[in-house]
């Protein structure tokens, strides 16, 4: 229900962005929605490039988990000989990043919005944030696996505190950094948050009927 309800959220968020408060006022005289909100922002954050190359480089940090967690299932893999005796929560987290990288696909294809400001020259998508969606579509779920995997308490936590200060330094950088509108990271947060929540919806279901097999 509550992925759902986000993605659902989502939905309408993206409907409204382009609906509500259009103008002109993007590069090259490109469409904005919530134009008056997001300039207004973006005036009072200004742009720190510094911000956007910094958080350009821990946008590495996610990529390493999901490579991580990709050789903990092709370990398990060989050792099992079975794709079929792949722990199922691995199997659905795969398919889990499958679906955040096809999400960031279809918005780089069929732009809502672009960047407030050129990249290396370029006008890039903007809409949602893609360094916000991948961080909050794979750390969230490192802290979900270390916490099923994990029997220190103390390693345990430590890792979680890791991911929320992480995640949430980083959503603030993207969002001061000026390289994005505001309604662009509310996006990134509303699709991730319910992607994740379907995924451990998805774990919760397989563990309940191994639970019960």
């Amino acid at each position: 229900m509550l992925g759902a309800a986000l993605l659902a959220a989502f939905a309408l968020w993206t409907a409204l962005v382009q609906l509500v408060d259009v103008q002109p006022v993007g590069q090259n005289g490109t469409d904005i929605g919530f134009a008056t909100f997001n300039t207004w922002f973006h005036g009072l954050t200004g742009v720190h490039m510094g911000i956007y190359v910094f958080t350009d480089w821990l946008g590495l940090v996610p990529v390493v988990v999901c490579l991580g967690f990709g050789a903990l299932g092709i370990a398990q893999l060989v050792k099992r000989r079975s794709l079929l005796k792949v722990d199922p929560d691995l199997l659905l987290l795969g398919v889990h990043y499958v679906v955040v990288a096809a999400a960031y696909l279809a918005f780089e294809m069929y732009p809502v919005n672009y960047r407030p400001i050129p990249i290396d020259g370029v006008m890039e998508a903007s809409y949602p944030s893609s360094t916000t969606l991948l961080v909050l579509g794979v750390m969230p779920t490192l802290a979900y696996q270390v916490a099923r995997r994990m029997k220190g308490a103390q390693a345990k936590g430590a890792i979680v505190a890791f991911v929320v200060v992480f995640s949430a330094l980083m959503v603030l950088g993207r969002l001061v950094s000026g390289v994005h509108w505001a309604t662009d990271i509310v996006g990134s947060v509303l699709l991730a948050s319910g992607l994740f929540a379907v995924y451990r919806h998805a774990v919760a279901r397989v563990d309940v009927r191994f639970t019960t097999t």
